[in-house]
């Protein structure tokens, strides 16, 4: 998904904040320093989701494979918040898109 123009300002402001969302435990800083970002809300949510994802990777086997998804959907995020997109991850989206956070 693609910017809209009207969010210019907003993704240009808060690019940094949303790739930080990416980065385990710090999804908490763009979460609670942002909350009139849209873009860095979107962003800390899926980084939400991931952390949990993280936290599963101590498990056996199956938590190992969902840590690499993690890690993998980790980086993808950080590069399409800094490029200024909304991009919605794989399978785990719907799991963001039930989060209320405000």
């Amino acid at each position: 998904m693609e910017k809209t123009p009207h969010d210019n300002k907003d993704v240009e402001e808060n690019k940094t904040l949303a790739a930080i969302g990416y980065v385990g435990i710090l999804c908490f800083v763009p979460l609670l320093l942002k909350k009139d970002s849209k873009f860095a809300q979107f962003h800390a949510k899926q980084g939400l989701i991931l952390l949990i994802l993280e936290v599963l990777g101590f498990i056996p086997v199956i938590g190992w494979a969902l840590f690499v998804i993690a890690v993998v959907f980790s980086l993808l995020g950080i590069i399409n918040a800094m490029d200024g997109k909304y991009w919605k991850m794989p399978f785990f989206h719907q799991f963001v898109s039930k989060l209320n956070l405000k």
